[in-house]
């Protein structure tokens, strides 16, 4: 399905042609300034894009593109005992992907925390016969619907081996996040995509309800995800974007964060 329209503003691949792209008109996103503008797969291969695979920390891979597409985010493939999970998206994808994905071994299952980093989830559910975990509150942006796609309710989702799936709720309303107990593959990591924004500063997170057209985060949703959080420990947190880990007291770093945000957010001294 090399063929299928690709937003140039988000990355993310429909399941037909369309004129507008629901997930960039929404107010978390935007279009692009020169207009709606589509690709695909193989106007990306034709472009020279290519998939780049680096190590980002203990146990966990980080799979991204050059040049970079869309808002230019990477994923990451998390290790665990029963096999990788893909945390998170990119656009671009092709045989040479699979290829050095599945030296790594393969992916058993997907998980991706909110809409604008969906990108060519089905292509990688099909390629790899891995179910994607989406959180049922945002059913409603999946831009290629397919059987592939598990929606799960709740606050919390086991998938085995020590990884468990947080709906947060920061960022959209199915915002998930993924924490990695302690294990043989590294330290207890919080794998959160932009839902946790581990800023420049990396010692911090933060929360927005739109980070391009920059809408603070409402802060009884702050402090639900924070609630949510507390029962789990974790050394690092692993953003959006290569590099963006906070290294050290993870947990430590979300409280505080959390704790400066709503004190801005609240007008408090």
């Amino acid at each position: 399905m090399n063929d299928l329209p690709i937003c140039v503003t988000c990355g993310v691949q429909y399941a037909a042609p369309r004129e507008n792209c629901p997930i960039c008109e929404d107010e978390r996103q935007y279009v692009g300034w020169e207009g709606q503008r589509w690709t695909s797969l193989d106007e990306l291969a034709a472009t020279g894009h290519r998939a780049v695979v680096s190590e980002e920390g203990p146990g966990v891979v980080g799979v991204g593109t050059d040049p970079a597409t869309a808002i230019g985010q990477r994923a990451l493939l998390v290790r665990a005992g029963g096999g990788n999970v893909l945390w998170d998206m990119v656009t671009h994808f092709d045989e040479e992907t699979v290829r050095r994905v599945r030296e790594l071994g393969g992916v058993r299952a997907i998980a991706i925390s909110h809409p604008h980093f969906y990108g060519t989830m089905v292509e990688w559910a099909h390629a790899f016969e891995a179910p994607v975990y989406i959180h049922a509150k945002d059913r409603a942006w999946v831009a290629r619907p397919d059987e592939s796609v598990v929606f799960w309710e709740g606050e919390t989702l086991e998938l085995g081996d020590g990884l468990t799936l947080v709906n947060a709720g920061v960022h959209f309303e199915g915002g998930q996040v993924l924490h990695r107990s302690e294990g043989s593959y590294g330290p207890a990591a919080l794998f959160s995509g932009d839902i946790l924004q581990v800023v420049p500063d990396r010692r911090w997170v933060s929360f927005m309800y739109s980070y391009p057209n920059l809408i603070p985060e409402r802060p009884g949703t702050v402090r639900r995800a924070l609630s949510l959080l507390a029962p789990y420990d974790f050394d690092r947190v692993y953003g959006g974007w290569w590099k963006r880990v906070v290294r050290t007291d993870g947990a430590g770093a979300v409280r505080r964060s959390a704790e400066r945000y709503l004190r801005f957010a609240l007008d408090e001294d």
